[in-house]
């Protein structure tokens, strides 16, 4: 049974769907300049709903791949054999359906770009999961619920666009992130992911560089919308932490062109859980500092 469960949450991706949940929370707090709490839950619903059905898509389209890089969501996703297309397309009318209700139209259009840009990743032919355009579409996919949010309130501005950069750009190196688990599985299928054609080494050079690009935003987005001191605390000790794993794993990173390739592959998998982790947090992040922002909660 647990098993069982433990194959469906993998199946559905579920950490992403949470932090696409906590994004489109975080999102409302921020919009609607107000613990909106009970708006927040449904938005963060409808995006869950939506990349779930996205993510659960292509799982089905990737479950050869996934023998090598993830077992259990693999054999789960085999047994369920045709009843993994229809769960993914429940979650996605779901999310379609959810999106309608809102009475919004633009709230509607931007769900329907977020499952086209999902088919595309995912779908043979197209399959952009398997080039180097798949950070591109990553981005599409995070910046959807932002749109989505910003739709529903009818807000659009320049702290509005910088929380969209944020969000895309984050979904997309997460994307990256994610290929250095799936580099030898990628690398077999003769997939043209960035990591394949950069090479495992400089691939990951690379995408650490990403991350760290990633941090301007952030503060960028903090100031901006004047949330409170907690949130550059968690930011600061989030920075704190990857920089000491990457200062920990040097000799594996810059230890030149004989550096051991089997050492390379485990740093890669550990950052590729390092970041699900920090992401995961940022994103809890975002949304209780807003939420506690409008809530004249005042912290440090």
């Amino acid at each position: 049974m647990l098993r069982s469960v433990k194959g469906f949450l993998a199946f559905i991706s579920i950490e992403r769907g949470i932090m696409l949940f906590m994004i489109t929370m975080g999102a409302t707090f921020l919009m609607a300049e107000n613990a909106a709490l009970l708006r927040a839950i449904y938005l963060g619903f409808v995006a869950f709903c939506g990349w779930s059905g996205v993510d659960a898509i292509n799982n089905v389209y990737d479950v050869d791949l996934d023998v090598k890089s993830d077992s259990l969501r693999s054999e789960y996703t085999k047994n369920l054999g045709r009843l993994g297309l229809c769960i993914s397309i429940i979650f996605l009318a779901l999310s379609m359906s959810l999106g309608v209700i809102t009475g919004v139209q633009l709230v509607t259009v931007f769900v329907f770009v977020g499952i086209i840009a999902g088919v595309v990743y995912s779908v043979p032919p197209f399959r952009l999961r398997q080039t180097i355009y798949k950070p591109v579409v990553n981005f599409s996919v995070g910046a959807v619920p932002v749109l989505i949010v910003a739709a529903f309130f009818n807000v659009f501005s320049v702290q509005i666009l910088v929380l969209l950069l944020l969000i895309g750009i984050t979904t997309a190196v997460n994307s990256l992130w994610e290929d250095l688990a799936d580099y030898t599985s990628d690398f077999e299928a003769r997939a043209r992911t960035m990591l394949v054609v950069l090479g495992f080494k400089r691939g990951l050079q690379v995408t650490i560089m990403m991350g760290y690009c990633l941090i301007p935003l952030m503060i960028l987005v903090g100031t901006l919308f004047q949330l409170n001191l907690l949130y550059f605390f968690v930011l600061t000790a989030l920075i704190g932490y990857i920089h000491l794993r990457l200062v920990q794993n040097r000799h594996v990173l810059f230890g030149g062109v004989k550096a051991d390739t089997e050492s390379m592959f485990k740093l890669g998998e550990m950052f590729a859980k390092d970041f699900v982790i920090i992401a995961l947090v940022h994103t809890t992040n975002l949304m209780l500092s807003g939420y506690l922002t409008y809530q004249q909660v005042f912290l440090f």
